[in-house]
């Protein structure tokens, strides 16, 4: 099979799997574990801030942030189609007691004028603004970037108001553009990436920033159920995939432009432009979702649908140039 549907389907390298199988291992709820530290550290040192929580998942990692940075009862100005808004199962309300302020992201990035008019509307005794959240890459808009000067921007915008940034893919930007992650996570209060996405790690996320902030997050880590103990088995893939997996991730681009073509030939009309094309996803609109997605998994070909009318295709470590190519002459025949 070909499986386009996300790259959380990736699966460990060899490497990560030897690694595992040798990590050395402690108590991470006594902050013990060696691996555990030790890959802290180097995310940390990657991304620019001080300290860094290693969790589950990068959901979990978004709200820790929300947690952390964002009392109960304020304003969360975000895109309305951002992860941490649409994909989670509302989640910030159960976990934080935040409203979400929610602005027009249908291009990636959003007006840093929302964030100055959300702050203003505190006046007209709406709730105070608590937090700013942008996500890196966004996914939903397909894998595209907040460039150096919109971040700087937002901030400015912001003015004492904390960013968290859901940087799940930020090192698909770091790659797409040749910025480091830390220059953009240099623009935020705290950022998250995941580990188990392009990177190919089995599991995990990191949330990075100010020491004392990331202290309180081990205490809502623990409060959310993401504490954990020999985590150095799971650790040392993530940092294999830091050391190893980042700069690959330009092949993965290269392949989503090239689906993006075949896509753009058989339905000129559907929004696949392969100049648009800056990271790992492709997002259509065929004339029948249903219809395409059988279409390909009968031939073998994995894709899934994440908003009505909406087919995503993302491409990662797993695969190769074939199974693009087996994806291209399926679409080419599509219904």
């Amino acid at each position: 099979m070909v499986d386009l549907r996300s790259d959380t389907v990736t699966r460990p390298t060899a490497e990560m799997r030897r690694a595992m199988a040798q990590a050395e291992v402690g108590d991470d709820g006594y902050g013990e574990d060696p691996t555990v530290n030790e890959l802290e550290e180097a995310y940390a040192a990657r991304v620019g801030k001080e300290a860094a929580v290693y969790v589950p998942s990068g959901t979990m990692a978004n709200q820790i942030a929300l947690r952390c940075l964002a009392p109960a009862g304020t304003l969360v100005v975000a895109g309305r189609r951002q992860h941490i808004v649409a994909f989670e199962y509302g989640a910030a309300a159960l976990n934080a007691g935040v409203q979400f302020h929610l602005v027009d992201d249908t291009e990636g990035a959003f007006d840093p004028g929302a964030v100055a008019e959300a702050r203003a509307l505190t006046e007209y005794h709406q709730p105070v603004t608590g937090l700013v959240c942008v996500e890196q890459t966004h996914m939903a808009s397909g894998g595209r970037l907040w460039s150096l000067e919109q971040l700087a921007a937002l901030r400015r915008a912001a003015g004492p108001v904390p960013v968290h940034m859901d940087g799940a893919r930020l090192f698909n930007a770091e790659v797409a553009t040749g910025v480091p992650a830390a220059t953009f996570a240099g623009h935020v209060t705290t950022v998250m990436s995941c580990l188990s996405k392009g990177l190919g790690a089995p599991v995990g996320s990191m949330l990075a920033g100010p020491a004392d902030v990331m202290e309180q997050g081990r205490i809502e880590r623990k409060r959310l159920g993401g504490a954990m103990r020999q985590a150095g088995v799971i650790a040392a893939a993530g940092l294999v995939a830091l050391r190893t997996m980042v700069d690959r991730l330009a092949d993965d681009h290269r392949r989503a432009r090239q689906l993006a073509g075949a896509v753009a030939e058989r339905w000129p009309e559907a929004g696949a432009d392969p100049a648009g094309v800056q990271t790992n996803m492709v997002m259509f609109r065929p004339p029948s979702v249903d219809a395409v997605l059988a279409h390909l998994a009968a031939a073998g070909v994995l894709a899934d649908s994440v908003a009505p009318g909406l087919v995503r295709l993302v491409t990662h470590y797993d695969v190769d140039d074939a199974g693009v190519e087996l994806a291209c002459k399926t679409i080419a025949v599509a219904p």
